[in-house]
């Protein structure tokens, strides 16, 4: 059942997946139609689940159950993942590469693999208060409070 993200509790489960390339302005209203599609339809042993989906920054992919009325199995899990790969297939996007690092750059949201987010950092392009972008949030408190933060308060510190 598809649920307005204010509904969800604090500790609703999340999955973030970040597009590389972001996925182009113009598709967005067909990414967040199928997105819509996927969550409303979701479920986990023939229970619906209570869950929220959208599309963040243009780039990120972000998935959130709240177990409170089932819990989310591996089938479930399994399906969003098919339902991911679809979506990566549809729009000509990588959406399970976990080695590329998102930060922010003004009003942008840029991104770049290990080693050149790590070049950027040597350069002094990016810094410690960089603001990132933490895909490995695995909570609604978590990502209200965490998704975005600097640098030096992020796991990415350590790829620099």
């Amino acid at each position: 059942m598809l649920t307005d993200y204010q509904q969800l509790s604090d500790t609703s489960r999340v999955w973030v997946y970040q597009a590389n390339p972001a996925f182009r302005q113009e598709d967005l209203p067909l990414v967040q139609m199928r997105i819509d599609q996927f969550v409303e339809n979701w479920i986990s042993h023939n229970r619906q689940l209570k869950a929220y989906g959208g599309v963040q920054e243009g780039r990120f992919v972000v998935l959130m159950v709240d177990e409170s009325l089932a819990d989310v199995s591996g089938c479930s899990i399994d399906s969003s993942v098919a339902f991911l790969k679809q979506l990566q297939a549809e729009f000509g996007v990588e959406l399970f590469d976990r080695m590329v690092f998102a930060w922010q750059d003004g009003d942008q949201v840029k991104a770049a693999d290990r080693d050149a987010f790590s070049q950027l950092y040597a350069q002094g392009l990016i810094h410690d208060d960089t603001l990132v972008y933490d895909p490995l949030v695995n909570n609604k408190k978590a990502f209200d409070e965490g998704w975005i933060k600097p640098l030096k308060e992020s796991w990415h510190k350590r790829m620099v």
